[in-house]
């Protein structure tokens, strides 16, 4: 039986319009896409990559404040009953601060409605499950974007940077490396760190880290807290 024009017309137009759907579509998670660099300062996409923030995989429909392996969630976020879909998400975007007071995300929020809603429209792929893979598949953002700002792993560390020895005298830390240097550091500018990620020292040497333009900030990587408690002393030598 042959169609008539007018069925055949109506099909054409609707199989455009779906199309140009699909498209608009498709466009808005490419924006949200380019928008996700203001989420990933401070999240991972990836499963139980813990940042400044908790990772993001999976999150789409979970109750807020419940992802695995990360303890730092405030008590305002866990009771809150929130579940991240469509709607929560717009409001905490907009203004983390007025949707869970409490809530220690120094975030200031995004005021601009579209590129809210088109960051929405990219986290409602990214989020489900296996989502962290396909956004990275299909070229939305990149895997180093996905990862998120991960420091690097400080196991492979040259003796340059193994601390051997560190003491605390007067105003300044004592430091000595594997590599038989000396250092004495302002106090002001030593700041001692806990990393018991996987990426952390390994289990018998803290780790010496310069930053500053002349080199004279430093931080001080323990991989435990024991080792800190057992290395650090106050020494004066005479």
């Amino acid at each position: 039986m042959l169609k008539s024009p007018v069925c055949t017309a109506l099909a054409l137009i609707l199989g455009i319009a779906s199309q140009v759907k699909a498209e608009d579509a498709a466009g808005l998670v490419r924006k949200g896409a380019q928008a996700y660099r203001i989420c990933a300062a401070c999240h991972s996409l990836q499963p139980g990559v813990h940042l400044s923030g908790p990772s993001l995989a999976g999150l789409w429909g979970k109750k807020a404040g419940t992802v695995s392996g990360f303890g730092r969630h405030t008590k305002a976020l866990s009771n809150s009953g929130i579940v991240w879909d469509e709607d929560s998400l717009n409001a905490w975007l907009l203004d983390p601060q007025a949707l869970v007071p409490g809530t220690t995300m120094k975030f200031r929020g995004i005021e601009k409605n579209e590129t809210r809603d088109n960051l929405i429209e990219f986290l409602r792929q990214a989020l489900t499950e296996n989502g962290t893979a396909k956004v990275v598949h299909d070229g939305l953002i990149s895997k180093d974007m996905a990862d998120g700002q991960i420091p690097p792993s400080l196991k492979e560390a040259g003796s340059e940077k193994q601390i051997t020895a560190i003491h605390h005298c007067g105003d300044a830390y004592h430091v000595t490396t594997a590599a038989g240097a000396v250092y004495p550091f302002w106090e002001t500018n030593v700041r001692i760190k806990i990393d018991t990620s996987k990426r952390g020292p390994g289990q018998d040497r803290p780790i010496l880290l310069r930053s500053g333009m002349a080199g004279d900030r430093v931080s001080v990587v323990f991989p435990s807290l024991a080792l800190l408690q057992k290395s650090l002393v106050e020494k004066c030598q005479g």
